[in-house]
């Protein structure tokens, strides 16, 4: 499922009009990104964009899926990504509007997601940690 140089190449010429975009390598496939916001996903030589329930009825409605990831588990999972209609590449305004979307969907995601916060040291930590201080100040 490697990805070309070439197509990762094509993929950014044909998103030129959105802006700086990046792609980097993982997992085999590559992730496409707008500053830090992964809104894309290149498998073998295949680009998916990032969906939610605003912009996947356009995508459905096109006759595209989604990305579909088979772990070594075997148990299939569909993934929020569906494939770009081939369509869009020759015509680079109505690609860029898609990914827009796509961008739309991604900054929903992150901000939906919870905050994780450092959990306070507890249990044995903390009385090591007061120990040592104890034993610093001599007392």
């Amino acid at each position: 499922m490697a990805v070309s140089a070439e197509y990762k190449a094509f993929v950014a010429e044909q998103l030129e009009m959105l802006g700086p975009v990046r792609i980097r390598n993982m997992f085999g496939g590559a992730g496409v990104y707008f500053d830090d916001l992964m809104f894309g996903l290149i498998a073998g030589e295949t680009l998916f964009f990032k969906v939610d329930d605003r912009n996947r009825p356009d995508f459905e409605a096109e006759g595209t899926g989604p990305f579909i990831y088979e772990p070594p588990s075997g148990k299939a999972i569909a993934m929020s990504y569906y494939e770009l209609p081939e369509r869009l590449y020759d015509d680079p305004q109505e690609l860029t509007e898609w990914a827009r979307k796509s961008l739309d969907a991604a900054l929903a995601a992150k901000t939906s997601k919870p905050v994780r916060r450092k959990r306070p040291a507890t249990g044995n930590r903390t009385r090591r940690a007061a120990q040592k201080k104890a034993a610093r100040s001599g007392n």
